[in-house]
């Protein structure tokens, strides 16, 4: 009976290994997500958002410093409520989709300010131009899903966004806020 009961320990334990290792792993709910930024253009406010991006977000509880973050944008999918403007942000002189079709963000780390508060640190590339970021974003998990969110401001020229008459800062400011609100719901794992 020991053995039995040993043996039938070992198979759950083994069944269950996939799952305790995606605890704290993260993939976007697309449907209840927003990633947006804004900018000012021609001295107003402007913003616009991007409809098809991917995050997978891993934050284990207890060493969020081992986390992962990975964010895939699909440029193209860029939306000012303007269809002029969408098609001048996806033109060559701006975010050229035809030879960037995404722009990337992939933490090297992550850190816990206490609080919900984290910081993940890594490489944002915008046009095939790679620079260092801190995004601060808070993360509260409720049910077995995540909510994330925060803002970060980069600077436009750095990334290469902006050539010929848009290289100048005359019509369109060089700081644009990144905002997101993500739904993050539990990674599956393949059986």
């Amino acid at each position: 009976m020991n053995v039995r009961n040993a043996l039938l320990a070992a198979v759950a334990l083994l069944a269950l290994a996939p799952l305790a290792h995606a605890a704290g792993s993260y993939v976007l709910d697309p449907a209840k997500s927003t990633l947006s930024f804004h900018f000012v253009q021609a001295g107003a406010q402007s913003e616009g958002r991007f409809s098809k991006f991917d995050v997978k977000l891993a934050l284990p509880e207890n060493d969020p410093a081992s986390g992962r973050l990975d964010v895939t944008v699909q440029v193209a999918s860029v939306d000012t409520k303007d269809k002029e403007r969408d098609g001048i942000l996806r033109g060559a002189d701006l975010f050229a989709v035809d030879r960037f079709p995404t722009a990337r963000f992939t933490a090297s780390k992550i850190e816990s300010k206490g609080s919900d508060r984290y910081e993940a640190t890594g490489k944002l590339t915008i046009r095939d131009v790679t620079r260092d970021v801190t995004i601060p974003f808070t993360f509260r998990s409720a049910d077995g899903a995540g909510q994330m969110s925060g803002e970060f401001v980069i600077k436009r020229l750095q990334f290469g966004v902006g050539q010929g008459e848009w290289k100048s800062t005359e019509w369109v400011g060089d700081d644009v806020k990144v905002s997101f609100n993500l739904r993050l719901v539990p990674e599956k794992t393949a059986s």
